[in-house]
């Protein structure tokens, strides 16, 4: 007991000594959201991974890869193929756009009124996530505080977060990224090896492991990423940071491997310990679990506090896109960051609200955040890429997409598989009826943007 909490004392006062050290040199809105569009390649690919790499995400696969065993290894090809096709597709795009946030974007392009349309889509979607990362915390750290209630926990937690980045916004958000980085990518290997030697009971053998993960719902995924993550607010925010376009592109590619390979690890680590006799009530404490089961002391505390800065650093990246977002569409920049650190804690207390009232599962909340985000991207896509693209046929892709995306969820529901129908027929409609739009209804006066 003693070396873990040591271990995870040591990594805590790290993550906090980095993140609010020289956070008082922040003084302009500007440094706060976008640290001053200076961030080079090391820095920027450590602080996408650590975005992207986050609590909820990984208790769902990891709890399908104790369930499916190998089978759930096909879930991180998600994110390889999803912030592959993101690097070659709008990665220097966005940085030739250089905003404040990707919203204004649709403003520039296509004017204010869909500009407004598509801010308060992410916004919906943002908080929605923020929520789901708030709960992932939340289910990760109960087992220690079982006595204290999860409203009182789980803000406990948020506030743990905002001491890290509230004063210093993306440079501290950055910061402490880097140093997460460089531990994670020690501790999961570590993990996975831990969980393949320790024999836990008599060895389980899978059977039909298929229903646990059809196949047609990793397929709808990997469409669903390509289609969302080229919107993502908190992933556009950190590309406008970026000191280039190449800086840029190659951040988003080395962290898809970076991150295709940590879920892997991490999967394996569940399928290991079930495989190893180990049996697990909820399948969403598997991680949490393997890490109990397998690891020395000092590792398993080690382990927790890297889980939560997982947790951080990606929720404190949502947060600071909300800021982003508000400031860049609503509000004009000031000099002071005072303002996006205001923003910074209603948007916490929003997420931690959400987080108590709405999520019960982590993994269906999370997907269903995605269709706000969805609709928008033939719009984005077009628009970089077609210069038909008219005000007509964006409002009835992002009608259609709505449409497709919300039909399939009530539908067919979580039971039915609606990720299928949504991805293989909504996501082409979405297309479709933009691109017929366009030519039906010509607009020969949209302001072009140069990327």
């Amino acid at each position: 007991m003693f070396l873990d909490l040591f271990f995870a004392g040591l990594f805590l006062a790290g993550l906090y000594f980095f993140g609010i050290r020289k956070s008082e040199k922040v003084q302009t809105e500007s440094a706060y959201l976008i640290a001053d569009r200076k961030i080079g390649l090391f820095p920027l690919t450590a602080t996408l991974v650590m975005t992207e790499f986050n609590t909820a995400t990984l208790i769902s696969f990891s709890s399908l890869g104790y369930l499916a065993g190998k089978r759930a290894l096909s879930l991180p090809l998600v994110f390889l193929i999803g912030l592959l096709f993101y690097a070659v597709s709008v990665a220097k795009k966005w940085k030739g756009f250089d905003g404040i946030s990707v919203a204004s974007y649709f403003s520039k392009r296509y004017g204010r009124d869909i500009g407004i349309i598509a801010s308060i889509a992410l916004f919906m979607a943002m908080s929605g996530f923020s929520a789901v990362y708030v709960k992932s915390l939340l289910l990760l750290f109960s087992p220690f505080f079982p006595s204290i209630e999860p409203w009182v926990l789980s803000g406990v937690l948020v506030a743990s977060v905002l001491v890290m980045i509230l004063r210093g916004g993306l440079f501290s958000i950055i910061r402490t990224d880097v140093f997460s980085f460089i531990v994670i990518l020690g501790f999961f290997p570590l993990l996975a090896l831990f969980a393949f030697k320790t024999p836990l009971g008599t060895p389980h053998e899978m059977i039909d492991v298929s229903s646990h993960l059809p196949v047609r719902f990793v397929v709808s995924l990997v469409v669903l990423t390509m289609f969302t993550y080229i919107l993502a607010p908190w992933y556009g925010q950190k590309i406008f940071a970026a000191k280039s376009q190449k800086t840029a592109f190659l951040s988003v590619f080395f962290a898809a491997i970076i991150v295709f390979a940590l879920y892997g690890l991490a999967v394996m680590s569940t399928w290991f310990l079930r495989k190893n006799g180990a049996e697990v009530s909820n399948p969403e404490q598997a991680f949490p679990m393997a890490m109990m089961l397998t690891l020395p002391s000092g590792l398993k505390g080690l382990g927790y506090a890297i889980l939560f800065a997982a947790s951080a650093t990606t929720l404190s990246g949502i947060w600071s896109a909300m800021c982003s977002l508000a400031v860049g569409d609503f509000l004009k920049a000031k000099n002071s960051y005072k303002r996006s650190m205001g923003l910074t804690l209603a948007f916490a207390l929003l997420s931690f609200v959400l987080a108590n009232v709405l999520v019960d599962k982590v993994l269906d909340k999370l997907i269903l955040a995605n269709i706000p985000i969805a609709a928008l991207s033939f719009a984005l896509l077009a628009g970089f890429y077609w210069k038909r693209t008219s005000r007509f046929g964006v409002y009835l892709s992002m009608f259609v997409g709505w449409v497709c995306g919300i039909g399939s969820y009530l539908y067919f529901g979580e039971a039915g598989g609606y990720t299928w129908y949504w991805a293989m027929w909504g996501i082409p409609a979405t297309f479709i009826s933009g691109i017929i739009g366009s030519l039906l209804v010509s607009n020969k006066n949209l302001v072009s943007v140069d990327s």
